[in-house]
């Protein structure tokens, strides 16, 4: 789950929470909201403890160096 879906599942468990008033029947919608908040808030933390295995912003963009760009070691004499 990435931090966009996340951000989703708060938004959509705060609307289920703070913006709906009627009733649906057997439905607990404030219990349905809570729960998209809570999965929504972990997954948004475990997104970014786990960013940087992700590669994180910029992963291609790096300039990266070779071996055969760099000077060659120096021989015996010296």
């Amino acid at each position: 789950m990435g931090i966009g879906v996340s951000l989703l599942l708060i938004a959509a468990g705060a609307v289920l929470v703070w913006g709906i008033n009627g009733d649906i029947g057997s439905v607990n919608e404030d219990a349905i909201g809570w729960i998209l908040m809570i999965v929504g808030a972990v997954g948004l933390v475990l997104s970014m403890i786990f960013w940087s295995s992700w590669a994180g912003p910029g992963y291609w963009s790096r300039r990266r160096g070779y071996a055969d760009e760099a000077a060659p070691p120096p021989g015996p004499g010296y």
